[in-house]
């Protein structure tokens, strides 16, 4: 009875170092570890211990004898991977990393952003001891992604707090919430008070389109809207329309699914998540019956990846409909594409919302007086440069798609910070391994551009570590000469804990995960039921 992964897991490689038989691939040291889509078990090695399964932070690992109907295609998923990428010859990889003995006493590290980025940061310094770790976060509650951009319909997915709890429980560890670096500190009183610091901020805003017609009302970035139904503060008090029977995502990731699933399903299924209760009534009044994704080029080179489209595929009462395949494009050609074939092919049904994956079209301009009221677009064709890259050609042919509501989707972009250099082409900080200089350090997408999975962090936040250790060990680090002045405001440990309380308990009275405070006013009278304790 194998384990099987059945969908885009965290990747964080847990169930790697937990599995007896070196069934779980790849792992950290072998090629597509933090660029692949998923994790997978060997069907023919694994020995059905179950060790995988407690070790999971998100519940992604099942026997195959557990899963449903919608999880059933994850069975062979797993066991193809195998066929193309045999491990049977290969001893594991990974070995956890010894503890290092640190010269000249304690060390001490602010890390500037409480995401997952920065929590797995935390948590391989504090694998060494003697490393007190600070975590700063400009919003009153940490997490960042985790809990403001994962999907609400994807709660497994958000267990990975769980994991972030456990790091932030730590006795080495405290956190400095509400404070913003470059505002309320600057770059300069971290270096004062800590031997290093940590930039882990991700990416905060979008890519543009360039477009005319793209700062309409109507017309919002993907950023903004995943924001503001999942209640973050910056975005929680928003207004979109939702009155039109269409609209319209330019891209087609994994965030492009998952706002067209949160648009098209059922209010009273996410009035069982955390999504936010302002976002949830707008939901309930929307006339939105079809979600359409737009792709400038093929099937084949859709962002969203196997286990996202499989999830797009089991859900119920929501046609998808399939689009612009261009001809002569095998249906097995990848899974990928065998997948998108059997969508197509299947029967719809008079009446149901519906998502439309609609491939080889680009958008052209916004068009509206006052407002977004349509959208113009071009069909494509695909052609290969002569290094094999492929690229979508503008044929001329345009049409214009109705819709009040048309959301960019194609990729995050991270803003500068303050005091350090910044790659504009790239939107990264340049750096060695991690090392902006020795002292300063990044990790998560501020360092690698918006790219992997949750568990991708615990990769690069290893190798910036390591680089940091290294400069402590060679005297390349300053000591600390003073204290930032911002414990008054911050808000530690306890005051997190109180909030979470607050949230629960208002999730339990509702059946609900949670009711997340939207506002700072609230978090901060949450916060003030907040009982002392160590650590911060």
């Amino acid at each position: 009875m194998p384990y099987v992964v059945t969908r885009s897991c965290c990747a964080d490689a847990s169930c790697v170092l937990a599995c007896p038989v070196n069934c779980i691939h790849p792992a950290p040291g072998e090629p597509g570890f933090g660029t692949t889509e998923m994790l997978y078990v060997d069907p023919r090695t694994c020995v059905d211990c179950g060790a995988c399964t407690t070790a999971c932070p998100v519940d992604a690992l099942k026997p195959h004898t557990a899963l449903g109907a919608a999880e059933l295609p994850f069975l062979e998923l797993n066991a193809s991977y195998y066929k193309e990428n045999a491990h049977a010859d290969r001893a594991p990889m990974y070995v956890v990393p010894r503890q290092r003995v640190l010269p000249g006493g304690e060390l001490s590290v602010a890390v500037v952003g409480a995401g997952p980025a920065g929590l797995f940061a935390a948590d391989e310094l504090l694998r060494h001891p003697g490393v007190r770790v600070t975590v700063y976060d400009r919003l009153p509650t940490p997490y960042g992604l985790a809990r403001a951009g994962v999907a609400p319909d994807h709660q497994d997915t958000k267990r990975v707090t769980e994991l972030f709890g456990a790091i932030e429980s730590q006795a080495a560890f405290s956190y400095r919430l509400g404070v913003e670096v470059g505002a309320d500190v600057t770059h300069a009183d971290l270096l004062r008070e800590h031997h290093a610091v940590i930039y882990a901020v991700g990416a905060a805003t979008d890519k543009r389109l360039g477009i005319e017609g793209e700062d309409l009302p109507g017309s919002v970035s993907a950023t903004d809207f995943v924001a503001w139904y999942n209640g973050h503060p910056d975005r929680a008090h928003d207004d979109h329309d939702l009155g039109s029977e269409r609209a319209v995502v330019i891209g087609n990731g994994n965030v492009a699914l998952d706002i067209a699933r949160i648009l098209t399903a059922d209010p009273d299924a996410l009035a069982r998540t955390d999504i936010s209760d302002r976002a949830l009534a707008a939901l309930r009044g929307s006339k939105i019956r079809e979600v359409v994704l737009l792709g400038r080029r093929g099937p084949a080179q859709a962002a969203f990846t196997v286990p996202e489209l499989l999830a797009l595929g089991a859900l119920k009462d929501v046609d998808v409909r399939v689009e612009g395949r261009p001809e002569g494009l095998a249906p097995d050609a990848t899974e990928k594409t065998r997948l998108l074939s059997d969508l197509a092919a299947r029967p719809t049904a008079e009446g149901r919302r519906r998502i439309v994956l609609r491939f080889l079209t680009a958008p052209v301009r916004l068009v509206g007086d006052g407002s977004v009221r349509g959208l113009e677009v071009t069909a494509t064709t695909l052609v290969t440069d002569d290094d094999g890259t492929v690229r979508a050609r503008p044929t001329g042919d345009t049409r214009t798609l109705e819709t009040g509501l048309v959301l960019r989707s194609v990729g995050y972009r991270a803003r500068p910070v303050p005091g350090l250099p910044f790659d504009e082409d790239t939107a990264t900080v340049p750096h060695e391994s991690g090392r902006v200089e020795p002292g300063v350090y990044v990790a998560g997408w501020i360092k690698r551009g918006p790219t992997g999975f949750i568990g991708t962090n615990k990769t690069c936040a290893h190798e910036t570590v390591q680089s940091l250790l290294d400069d402590f060990a060679a005297g390349r680090l300053t000591r600390p000469v003073s204290a930032v002045s911002t414990a008054g405001s911050a808000l530690g440990l306890a005051a997190w804990r109180a909030i979470d309380r607050v949230e629960r308990a208002a999730g339990e009275a509702q059946g609900r995960p949670r009711v997340k405070l939207t506002d700072t006013e609230s978090l901060h009278r949450a916060a003030a039921r907040a009982v002392p304790a160590a650590g911060g």
